[in-house]
């Protein structure tokens, strides 16, 4: 068995103990899974030592006499008896060890950033020309991290993506669909439906043109595997169960597509398997009760293209920077401009060794917004999920290494659409990228998204 949190705590627990902290979760835990796992080698000893016993004994009976065989025989199956209770309990303190260890974040990387929250995370890069309002340059430059973007001043300010899309366009309608739905849910008309197909084959094109395989996943998965794939004490906000059902909706593909190969071995020069997803995500953002309130930027459904890996363990960490490459490559043709940000150990997530997110420049906000997530989650989903390789040319086997990243989440790239190339007459010029596969449709807007009657 090659997981990493199995082997630190026979290893290097302190390392575990180390990492822990960083998250800020109790150290405690590890020293709890070492012991228990000294406790289940020293059994496992014992039964190997019992089983010997056994089988000596038992390949000494057919020899001996009528009267001695039968005490070897009574010898026997009170080994066996003994045997039994001690592989039950071998089972139950393994059943212990595991499920303790399945409760601990993953391994952070030594690249990653230490701090509590959000407010220490690095930008590590910026890409593009920023647009910045007169007034919020201060405020631009205190969130570069020191680094040189290249940037105009402009003397409007860019209206807020949803006064742009409800009350400026009238393409979109947040009031009725929270009538008839909820908060958080919105309806979409012409020309913003244009464009969000326009995103969605735009960023399959880029990536399947890289040897991705497009999927469609379920868009539902049951209790077992979502349990599998997440953790579901950092998602319990996000995600929606189906009523008496033992099924869940998806709140992102990376996690169907996690699931393709569940409980399965898969041979080593198969690896690395690539694929991109297409689906709708669906996430209650209950833990975002006063956030992004109004427009399409935080929702509650949203259709997302989702790139994701397998792969042997020493080839993740050069595929998590290709990940990146990629999604960098699709905003950069869409001309927004970004920056991308190490998050830090405390904002990372449970699955995750190393996060990357680019964040677009947001001018109405005059702040940076995420767009993609980018993960390494080493081998923790994997193993959660019993995805092994098989390497029979090097005779060795362990745990695959999953990572996912983000292409686009269409509703959030329409946001940043929208402030980015938005005019002083209200008009939003589409991204050139976009252009072409809006030209194969006679009703889509081809260059400009103009202001038109409320629908």
């Amino acid at each position: 068995m090659s997981w990493s949190l199995l082997e630190l705590i026979r290893s290097n627990p302190d390392v575990l103990m180390e990492s822990l902290k960083k998250r800020g979760v109790d150290p405690s835990l590890a020293e709890k899974a070492t012991e228990l796992d000294r406790k289940w080698r020293s059994i496992l000893q014992e039964v190997e030592r019992l089983r010997h016993e056994h089988n000596l004994l038992s390949s000494q009976i057919p020899r001996l006499p009528p009267e001695e065989r039968k005490k070897k025989i009574e010898e026997t199956r009170s080994l066996l008896a003994l045997i039994e209770v001690k592989e039950k309990e071998l089972r139950s303190i393994e059943d212990e060890r595991d499920n303790l260890l399945k409760t601990l974040p993953n391994l952070v990387h030594e690249t990653v950033p230490v701090g509590p929250d959000d407010s220490f995370n690095v930008p590590i890069k910026v890409w593009g020309k920023f647009r910045v309002y007169e007034k919020d340059l201060d405020s631009f430059l205190s969130q570069v991290n020191g680094l040189k973007p290249d940037y105009e001043i402009i003397k409007f300010k860019p209206v807020g993506h949803a006064e742009e899309l409800e009350n400026v366009l009238k393409l979109g309608n947040t009031v009725k669909a929270g009538e008839v739905a909820g908060s958080r849910f919105y309806y979409l008309f012409e020309d913003i439906v244009w464009l969000e197909q326009a995103l969605i084959m735009y960023a399959i094109d880029t990536v399947t043109a890289k040897g991705f395989s497009l999927v469609v996943p379920p868009y539902m998965l049951r209790g077992e595997v979502i349990q599998s794939v997440i953790d579901m004490d950092t998602f319990k906000d996000a995600i929606y169960k189906i009523e008496n059902e033992d099924l869940y909706l998806i709140a992102t593909a990376e996690h169907p597509l996690a699931a393709l190969y569940f409980k399965e071995e898969i041979e080593a020069d198969r690896l690395p398997l690539k694929y991109v997803g297409l689906s709708p995500a669906f996430r209650k953002e209950a833990g975002a009760a006063n956030k992004d309130l109004k427009g399409i930027f935080r929702v509650h459904q949203f259709n997302k293209v989702e790139q994701f890996i397998f792969s042997l363990p020493e080839d993740s960490w050069k595929f998590h920077e290709e990940l990146l490459g990629n999604a960098e490559e699709i905003f950069r043709g869409l001309e927004l401009p970004y920056r991308v940000v190490n998050i830090a150990s405390g904002d990372l997530g449970a699955c995750a060794a190393k996060k990357y997110d680019l964040e677009v420049w947001m001018p109405a906000q005059a702040k940076f917004r995420e767009m993609v997530s980018c993960s390494n989650c080493t081998d923790w989903q994997a193993f959660r999920m019993k995805i092994r390789f098989v390497d029979r040319k090097k005779n060795r086997k362990g745990f695959v290494h999953t990572l996912n990243s983000t292409a686009i989440a269409t509703t959030r790239a329409i946001t940043a659409i929208l402030e980015n190339n938005q005019q002083e007459d209200g008009s939003v010029v589409i991204p050139k990228a976009l252009r072409p596969y809006l030209e194969r449709f006679q009703n889509a807007p081809k260059q400009v998204i103009v202001p038109r009657k409320k629908n």
